[in-house]
């Protein structure tokens, strides 16, 4: 039985403006803060993170509720809703920044995310080996302030018409069971 703590999960799954806008939207996420982690710079700007020489990645901090989303349905929805094949790639975006990472919080989390990863490979559902990293959470670090909400800010804007809209269409067909009331 779930208790009703508050847990933080950390994802990168490429641009943090598409993992933000998926899990904002999912019921029992309390906040989503984009930021970095995973490297080895302290308090790096989104200019140093960019050039791919300080080892973090685009992530998003989760926080969320046990008692209303369980870590393994938040996992579901990472793996769901991103390329978890591609070496620091996702799409267009391209560098170690882009990879696919699930910082973890807890030896709970740790084990949760491997076991999900091998359940996936083992399923075969992407069509190759699954090379998203689970690391333990150091750091994390704020991303700056006109990369918070992104989407929810500039839905007209060009890069969310394009590449955001159709991951939450997709995110809104499969997990329709998780999404947030309105």
């Amino acid at each position: 039985m779930a208790d009703n703590k508050q847990e933080i999960g950390v994802f990168g799954g490429g641009c943090f403006w598409c993992t933000e806008a998926v899990f904002t939207q999912v019921k029992g996420v309390l906040s989503v803060m984009p930021g970095y982690a995973g490297g080895k710079v302290e308090k790096p700007t989104y200019e140093q993170v960019s050039s791919g020489n300080t080892g973090h990645a685009e992530v998003i901090k989760v926080e969320f509720d046990p008692a209303q989303v369980s870590y393994r349905d938040l996992l579901g929805i990472f793996f769901g809703t991103h390329n978890p094949t591609t070496m620091n790639r996702q799409g267009g975006d391209v560098g170690e920044q882009y990879r696919s990472i699930v910082l973890t919080t807890s030896d709970q989390q740790a084990s949760a995310a491997h076991e999900f990863i091998a359940e996936l490979n083992t399923a075969g559902d992407f069509g190759a080996p699954i090379v998203t990293k689970v690391e333990p959470l150091k750091e994390f670090y704020e991303a700056e302030e006109y990369h918070r909400n992104y989407y929810a800010n500039n839905p007209e804007a060009g890069y969310c018409q394009a590449i955001i809209n159709p991951k939450l269409a997709k995110f809104r067909a499969k997990y329709a069971h998780l999404l947030r009331p309105d």
